[in-house]
């Protein structure tokens, strides 16, 4: 079939037609030079025109003085000023140069108007050139014109800016009385963000020195505000600040790259000094909706424990985890929702939420529903503890990778049920580990504790022995081919089932006491979130170097924390007082409990991996056979909830460990 061929004015409309492509590049010229719809812009543009047509009659001036008229006649000036005038207008609107605000004229706009004078100058001496070959011209005139240019377009902008600054300052100043004052410690960009903010009227606060928290920028300002000290002279700047009038009341962070030790010795001066202690949001903490005060947010207990964040090899968590099929246990806790959350960022082909609270695998499954709507997500009821369930689910899903999270955790409830917890953690613990063999998964990753390390406990004593089962699986399978066991030891995470920060929150919320079991108790802490971030990294590193089977990963948790200290910042946090406003009452140690936790065993040598924050230790291995029969008699012992033979057979199995007879219920 053959189409009639287009008329003229078919072919001149037609989309492709060259017509139809000049006809759009000049309108869309034409829009980007047309004057946005406000008065002030068009104030500005004649403004501006009138400043380009003066500044070429001054140039002249300056360079003829009072010969001009002899070089030029009335007409010959007319029209070159009037050729001038018609290029930089054009030029002007070509810049975009009315976009902008004259209250808030910088260095962006310096930039600008320098490349508008340039141009200027440029495109009318190119036209001289070939209209008059430059014979009525002195060169040095165009020169002159560009400073005059420059002088004239820029001047107006910059004394418009400072008297409105002037003003802004002088109404800021009347309301200084109502402002907080603050003591900024970090001297960087986000100081300087926060100063700007603190300008605007209705502001909040006002900025009354700076503190260097690396002892830099000393004797140098910013915006007006001194830079008074470090942060090791905090108490002589205060004092010095008192003796002026201008006394802070609060100390705010805005240097981010402070670790965990460092704010907690500013909550500590702060305190002493008689401040409270904030932090500014970082740059890129979005929120929702508009917010155009200066904002703050109260130090979190995540600030006082943090350490600098170690660098992590997304790529091969990456690559570990997108496109494999996932199963995870114990899905609802607070490890296991966090690996869950993480883990389904990365893009798994499927994802089974395996967990034995209703509520909690409710929970985690709607929100991983909302945050990734196309993932193919499993919530699974079940007992890692019930053989049938975990190899049912094995069987049907056949997850690549496995993370085991499931586990009972407070130590003094497993130490009043001993039989519960041995049965979850070492058999548990035990039937997903067969489980992921005889299903052909490549890695199961088994999750575990620093109170495995010499332990006082069972809850300790139970994930030794899972410990040991998953190194004995690791080293049964060294020719390189089933399932790589992976095991992964950290201490305290905030927040965590059984960690002790919920429980200070509660009871603060009470109005206190809070209770400490003993005044030297020390525990290693970590947030949930940098914990699962290591849990990966080290997962994903395991499967990368062969040479680390049958050892075990553990997280390095930093310097361990007085449990004592703890409170009392919690309790400076919520702006009161320690042992005033509210008591901490001592408790003595709770069943199964020690003063310290330990990342390592006296006979585990420790290895330096490549990978930061994440250190090997290398215990004892056991053979897989016998422990897994020793296991089968646990097991036994705890389905008939015989307490006591389950405990004998657990301090066979950890020498370390000295059973005790369970408490009375």
């Amino acid at each position: 079939m053959t189409l009639p061929p287009l008329s003229l004015n078919q072919r001149r409309s037609a989309p492709g037609s060259c017509r139809v492509f000049r006809g759009r590049v000049f309108r869309g010229m034409w829009t980007s030079m047309k004057l946005p719809p406000l008065s002030r812009a068009y104030l500005a543009f004649a403004h501006d025109v009138s400043m380009a047509a003066l500044s070429f009659v001054m140039a002249l001036y300056l360079r003829l003085g009072d010969d001009t008229w002899i070089w030029w006649d009335r007409l010959d000036l007319g029209l070159a000023t009037a050729l001038f005038t018609l290029v930089a207008a054009s030029v002007f609107l070509s810049q975009r140069l009315y976009r902008g605000v004259w209250r808030y004229a910088s260095v962006n706009d310096l930039v600008a108007l320098t490349r508008a004078a340039t141009l200027t100058i440029l495109v009318f001496l190119a036209l001289l050139f070939l209209t008059t070959r430059l014979q009525a011209l002195p060169r040095s005139v165009l020169l002159i014109n560009w400073f005059v240019l420059l002088a004239l377009l820029g001047g107006p902008r910059f004394i418009y800016r400072t008297f409105k600054d002037h003003h802004r300052n002088r109404r800021r100043a009347q309301g200084d009385h109502v402002r907080v004052p603050v003591l900024l410690v970090g001297a960087g960009d986000e100081a300087e963000l926060f100063i700007r903010a603190a300008h605007s009227p209705d502001a909040e606060y006002r900025a009354v020195g700076l503190l260097s928290s690396r002892g830099a920028r000393v004797g140098r300002h910013i915006h007006g505000i001194d830079v008074l000290g470090s942060t090791d002279e905090m108490g002589e700047v205060v004092a010095a600040l008192k003796a002026k009038g201008q006394a802070p009341q609060r100390l705010v962070i805005t240097d981010h790259r402070l670790d965990g030790s460092e704010v907690r010795q500013l909550l500590d001066d702060a305190d002493r000094l008689g401040m409270t202690l904030a932090r500014i949001p970082r740059m890129m903490d979005l929120k929702d909706g508009v917010e155009e005060r200066v904002t703050m947010r109260p130090i979190a207990v995540e600030d006082l424990l943090g350490r600098p964040q170690a660098v992590l090899d997304r790529v091969s968590m990456e690559s570990m985890i997108k496109g494999r099929r996932v199963l995870v246990t114990g899905a609802g806790g607070s490890i296991g929702s966090e690996l869950v959350r993480q883990i389904s960022d990365f893009g798994p082909a499927s994802l089974v939420l395996f967990e034995a609270c209703e509520f909690n695998l409710y929970a985690i499954d709607q929100e991983i529903s909302l945050r990734q709507p196309g993932m193919e997500l499993v919530p699974l009821l079940g007992d890692v503890r019930d053989p049938v369930r975990v190899g049912e689910a094995m069987a049907r899903y056949r997850p690549d990778l496995v993370f085991h999270a499931a586990a009972l955790k407070h130590v003094p409830m497993v130490e009043y049920n001993p039989d519960e917890g041995i049965l979850t953690n070492c058999v548990g613990t035990r039937l997903v580990a067969d489980a992921c063999r005889a299903n052909g998964v490549s890695l199961m990753v088994q999750i575990s504790t620093d109170k495995a390390v010499n332990p006082t406990n069972v809850m300790g004593a139970s994930k030794r022995v899972a410990e040991m089962y998953a190194q004995a699986l690791d080293l049964a399978e060294s020719d390189g081919g089933g399932t790589r066991f992976v095991t992964v030891r950290f201490g305290n995470v905030l927040g965590s089932t059984g960690s002790v920060v919920p429980l200070f929150q509660k009871q603060l919320a009470e109005g206190g006491p809070l209770t400490v079991t003993h005044p030297d108790m020390t525990r290693y802490f970590m947030t949930v979130r940098e914990a699962v971030e290591l849990v990966l990294q080290a997962s994903a590193f395991g499967i990368g170097h062969p040479a680390y089977r049958g050892k075990i990963f553990v997280l390095d948790m930093g310097e361990p924390v007085k449990i004592v200290h703890l409170a009392r910042q919690m309790i400076r946090l919520a702006g009161l007082r320690p042992d005033v406003d509210v008591k901490i009452t001592f408790t003595g140690l709770r069943p199964g409990e020690k003063l310290f936790e330990e990342l390592f065993h006296g006979s585990e040598p420790t290895i330096q991996t490549e990978m930061p924050g994440i250190l090997v230790a290398e215990p004892r291995a056991a053979d897989a056979a016998e422990l897994g029969a020793a296991i089968d008699g646990l097991e036994q012992a705890c389905r008939r909830h015989d307490a006591d033979s389950a405990l004998a057979g657990l301090g066979r199995l950890v020498p370390e460990y000295a059973a005790h007879p369970p408490p009375p219920n």
